[in-house]
Parts: structure tokens; sequence; C-alpha cells
């Protein structure tokens, strides 16, 4: 180069080119799929956790009745928790994604009956 001459600025990777947009990048979810996930997890946590106080109600209860009941009870919000989390999903209401639901009263019963 010549005395006079300067080269150009460096290009800086880090700064938006107004005519030149970043491409998108392949593994990023949507601001609606983000808030699916967030939804259903919080929907299928509260709910379980439901159906796992209703479980230590059937464990401290006294009568053999009442903790069928219970236990009974529990399964079915546990149920109500994955479907609820199928549904906001949109994914088809009968799935094999139900049987998890029933976990905390399996339990409960190996811990009562058991």
């Amino acid at each position: 180069m010549s005395p006079g001459q300067s080269r150009p600025p460096a290009v800086r990777k880090h700064l938006m080119v107004p005519g030149q947009p970043r491409p998108a990048q392949r593994d990023s979810m949507s601001v609606t799929s983000v808030q699916r996930w967030v939804m259903s997890s919080l929907t299928a946590i509260t709910i379980l956790h439901l159906s796992a106080g209703l479980v230590v109600a059937a464990y401290f209860s006294n009568r053999t009745d009442s903790q069928i009941g219970l236990l009974v009870i529990a399964a079915a919000f546990g149920l109500i928790a994955f479907e609820a989390a199928l549904l906001i999903h949109r994914h088809r209401p009968v799935s094999w994604w139900l049987l998890p639901g029933l976990v905390p009263a399996a339990v409960g019963a190996v811990l009562i009956f058991g």
C-alpha cells in the first residue's frame, strides 16, 4: 500500500448490517413453541403435586375405603395432568403418555397395601 491509502475498516461480525440479515438458526424454537412447553410443564407438575398430595392423604387415612377412594382420585388427577399436557401441545388425547399419570397412585398403593 502506498503511504496515502488506508485499509478498509475491519468487518465487525457482532454488529448488524442492515442489508445482510443473519441466517436463521436451525435449532431455534419459536416463542409459541416455548410458551407451549412452559405451560404444559407447569400444568402437569402442578396437577401431579395435587395427585401426590392425595396419595399422602390416603397414606395417613385410617379407613381402607377412604384410602382406596383417595388413590382412585389420585389416579384420575394423574391422568388429567398428562391429558392437559397433551392437549396443550395439540396431540391426540389418547396416547401411551397417559400411563405415567398412574405412577403416583401406583406408588401409593404399594406403600399402603404392599
